[in-house]
This record gives structure tokens, sequence and C-alpha cells, in this order.
């Protein structure tokens, strides 16, 4: 059985825009994802809402998510791959934070894997980044998140030249799913379906 570890934010836990509550588990990606996969995998969803790449929230508190992903890993070691789904939150106007900073903090956790030896056999499990798509307009979310619509735009560069630097793979997945109308940051059930989907078929070739 190949084990993967799906590592991200309120969009990997399955916040639910349209009533701020959590999707059902059957709706979540991650769900998605272990049903098209089989099962010859295991898939465990690791999402914690209000997650960051590296910074620490001076209002939510204990959100880091490179303090969290060494015990995470090897807690759930042996693992075959990683899959990383971050960044959204370092758009929240407390960090100010441009997109390649953004990007850098993610490049410090795929460090993180690639050191590490929490994969089969001792070695560092393969690794996959999706790219998070276009914030869209912004509803209760406005003030919080204010500049965050024109800064996700430029992530796919960001986050392509920092997987090309470190050589890892990168998956866009803002060319096939798009965040709610409902709040601009967070994903209807129809789009996990989806992106669950699309997930698989990299994984597929990966692993």
């Amino acid at each position: 059985m190949k084990t993967i570890l799906c590592y991200g934010d309120s969009n990997t836990w399955g916040y639910n825009p349209s009533t701020g509550e959590r999707h059902a588990y059957e709706n979540r990606w991650t769900t998605v994802l272990q049903n098209e996969l089989g099962e010859d995998y295991l898939v465990i969803p690791e999402g914690l809402n209000g997650r960051t790449t590296v910074w620490d929230d001076p209002i939510e508190l204990h959100k880091s998510g490179s303090r969290y992903l060494p015990p995470c890993l090897d807690s759930h070691a042996p693992l075959d791959l990683v899959v990383i789904m971050l960044g959204t939150n370092d758009l929240k106007q407390r960090f100010s934070l441009p997109p390649g900073d953004i990007a850098a903090g993610v490049g410090v956790l795929a460090d993180i894997v690639q050191k590490s030896a929490y994969g089969p056999g001792g070695k560092a499990p393969e690794l996959l980044i999706l790219i998070p798509p276009q914030v869209r307009k912004l509803s209760n979310f406005a003030e919080m998140f204010a500049g965050s619509v024109e800064k996700s735009l430029g992530f796919p560069s960001a986050y392509q030249a920092m997987a090309e630097e470190k050589g890892i793979p990168v998956l866009d997945i803002g060319g096939t799913v798009r965040f709610s109308d409902e709040d601009g940051i967070h994903f209807e059930a129809d789009q996990l379906d989806v992106l669950g989907r699309l997930v698989a078929g990299e994984v597929r070739g990966m692993i």
C-alpha cells in the first residue's frame, strides 16, 4: 500500500464557504482522491484552518506549517508521497507578503520533506506541490485578505520558479478548479470533486 500525506489549510480540512462548517467527509477532495486511487493507496488528510507556510500568526496561534510538519511526517511515516497545498493564508494583510516570499515559504516546507528520512527505507518521500487558485471576490474575509486577489495572480510564476530551482513537481490547479463566489477563498463541493480527480491523475504518474 502506498501512503500519501495531504498537508494543507482549511481547503484540505474541508471548510464549506456556504455554511462556514465542514464539508461532509465524502465530499472532501482528499476523500475523492482516496476513492479514485483505490485500496492500494492510503490517503491521510492533514488540514488545519488558517495554516500558513512558515509564518507565526500573532492572532491565530499555532498555525505555522513549518513547525508542525516535522512531527507530522514522523507520526505518519513511512510516507511514499507528501502533497502540499499552502499559501492562501499567507495572503492575509497582517503578513504583508509578496508572492515570491510566499512561494519561498513553501520551499522551506519542501526542504523539510526532502531532507527527511520519513519515506520507505529511511529515504525522503516523494513530493508534490499544488499551486492554490486565484482568490476571487471576497465577502466576510475582505478586510483580512485585502489585496490578496492581485497577489494571488502571482502564485503560478512564483511557485514554478521556486519548484524549478529545487527540482520538485508542481501542479497549477487554478486552471481547472476555482474558489467559491461565496467567500472567494474556499471550495464548493463540486470543485472538491474535480480537484480530487485531478490530483489522482498526477499521483498515478508519480507513485
